[in-house]
């Protein structure tokens, strides 16, 4: 790519960004993040999140807008499938929720592309993420970035980032019901 162009990237935390935002950067693009967070609870695991995230921002020197944190929307969005398993119903509707704002900002902001963090998880339905993404986009005129961070060791790369710039690493997905399924 020889003209750099923007890039909206959806950041769904801190570590799984350290591999996407470096590599985004050094094909060219100018990156710039979007966080939202409405469904991480409790409070306090949300601050702690988006600390590690102007950790990473700061560090990688990019612009990142954070959603308003509003859980009672994400708690709507996802009601009646609290029983669902983790990788369910009830996560594809999350990440409807986080693809759909994202592409909506990207358009907003006059950023003709996007792709999120959110395949760079062992555990998360690329697939699936990739179709949302790619409807959202469609749906906003934006571009979609088709991407699966966890091919050539990307998990393995977000860990030892992780480490190497001292962010906080979480054990759950965010929401309180795979709180509930780590206990």
């Amino acid at each position: 790519m020889t003209d750099a162009k923007d890039i909206l990237l959806h950041i769904c935390c801190a570590p799984d960004a350290s591999v996407p935002v470096p590599d985004l950067m050094a094909e060219g693009w100018r990156v710039r993040g979007y966080f939202y967070g409405s469904n991480i609870h409790p409070l306090d695991e949300y601050a702690r999140r988006l600390d590690a995230l102007n950790t990473l921002v700061g560090h990688a020197g990019i612009e990142c807008e954070v959603a308003e944190y509003d859980p009672g929307e994400w708690l709507e969005r996802v009601a009646g499938l609290e029983d669902e398993p983790e990788g369910g119903r009830r996560c594809e509707r999350c990440f409807a929720l986080q693809l759909e704002a994202g592409a909506r900002l990207a358009k907003m902001l006059g950023i003709e592309n996007f792709c999120t963090t959110l395949t760079i998880s062992p555990h998360k339905n690329v697939k699936l993420i990739n179709e949302l993404g790619e409807k959202f986009s469609r749906s906003s005129g934006i571009v979609w970035q088709n991407r699966i961070w966890r091919k050539n060791n990307g998990f393995l790369r977000s860990v030892r980032a992780s480490r190497e710039l001292g962010l906080y690493r979480q054990n759950y997905c965010g929401c309180v019901y795979s709180i509930r399924n780590e206990e």
